[in-house]
């Protein structure tokens, strides 16, 4: 990159192998992705989850002063796919530890773009 620092990280992670139970609960998922970016050090503006039915996964969103952290799942699959997105002094990676401890994926995949 020319001219210009990077403005942010984006973190974007494949977590496989979760407890289908752990993918389906709206109200649960959300408390665990605010309690992430509070733990990066980001500040939450506002969130919005929705469940696709029984059995079915969820799509949510954090929006953040720094960004955002989203989660879609799918628990007949045991994966969700997680993208975070930070920029400021706000710190994506602590965010990706704090959720990898609540949904205590087998394996995690993950890939992080400098932005900017």
């Amino acid at each position: 990159m020319t001219g210009h620092a990077t403005r942010g990280r984006h973190v974007l992670a494949d977590f496989r192998g979760v407890r289908a139970d752990r993918l389906t609960d709206p109200q649960a998922l959300e408390r665990q992705l605010t309690d992430a970016a509070r733990a990066a050090g980001a500040r939450v503006l506002s969130a919005h989850f929705h469940h696709f039915g029984a059995g079915a996964g969820v799509t949510g969103v954090v929006m953040l002063s720094e960004s955002h952290i989203s989660i879609h799942s799918w628990p007949e699959h045991r994966y969700a796919a997680l993208d975070i997105f930070m920029c400021g002094a706000a710190r994506p990676e602590l965010a990706l530890e704090h959720l990898r401890a609540q949904l205590a994926p087998e394996s995690v995949s993950v890939t992080t773009v400098a932005r900017g």
